[in-house]
């Protein structure tokens, strides 16, 4: 067994995390829980961190919950799910969508319940052509949760998302990819080199700007707009004070690369 839940190191302005339990499909348990809030935290303090990647080890990426972890006992023992939600799932994805940088999330392998839905907290998701999404929770009369039943209407609408809901269908990445629930979906041999093309990018781009694109669009889901605009003012005002706002104006007169500094 993974002697740690998760793998997790900064460099070179790349944060990544690591799902640690491959042979049990880096399901959920109570202490993966807290290994990615330890280090999510750590993410957002580290001023040098400018972008977070997710992936799996593995052939999985995320099974979802670990029944044998937090679950009605052998002996018909009830326990209070929604304070497993309160506690574990819903902090992790609102500290996920909090973080002022991009978080990529690399789906190596079949991403199921919660870990579906924790692909999809992420800002941008990229999949092996053989990973599977599935919302399992209709077969244990649940709901998809985890944010399941935010995002799944948002990005699929909601005829498709009422469908992967209720029946569980598998979505191939391939399809996933199709219908909008993902950004690409890459060869099994390209993944690896996909995403660290990626995340080098978002290394080296203007963070605050993306912070700050990230958390326009987020925001859209609830404005107007005229709402939407005045926040789009705020932040181009405090955008256009940038140094990375006149540092990009300076190499584009200058006809050079941009060195930017996420400031």
């Amino acid at each position: 067994m993974s002697e740690t839940p998760i793998l997790f190191e900064c460099a070179a302005g790349i944060a990544r995390i690591t799902l640690n339990r491959p042979d049990k499909l880096n399901s959920f348990n109570v202490a993966m829980h807290e290994a990615l809030r330890d280090a999510i935290t750590a993410v957002r303090a580290d001023k040098t961190a400018r972008v977070l990647l997710i992936t799996g080890a593995g052939r999985a990426f995320c099974a979802g919950q670990d029944l044998g972890d937090r679950t009605v006992a052998a002996g018909g023992e009830r326990v209070d799910l929604g304070h497993t939600v309160a506690t574990y799932y819903a902090p992790l994805v609102k500290s996920l969508r909090a973080l002022p940088l991009p978080v990529v999330c690399a789906v190596n392998g079949v991403a199921a319940g919660a870990g579906a839905n924790l692909a999809l907290a992420c800002d941008l998701v990229l999949a092996k052509r053989s990973a599977k999404f599935i919302e399992p929770f209709c077969k244990l009369g649940l709901i998809p949760d985890t944010g399941g039943t935010y995002f799944l209407p948002r990005l699929l609408g909601t005829a498709r998302a009422m469908g992967v809901a209720m029946t569980g269908a598998t979505l191939t990445a391939e399809q996933a990819a199709n219908w909008g629930l993902i950004w690409q979906c890459v060869d099994d041999a390209a993944l690896e080199a996909e995403v660290e093309t990626l995340v080098q990018h978002l290394a080296t781009a203007p963070t605050k700007g993306l912070a700050r694109t990230k958390q326009a669009i987020y925001a859209s889901a609830g404005n107007d707009l005229e709402t939407q605009l005045k926040l789009e003012g705020e932040y181009m005002q405090e955008l256009g004070y940038s140094h990375d706002y006149a540092e990009g104006v300076a190499a584009f007169m200058a006809k050079r690369k941009p060195e930017f500094t996420g400031e």
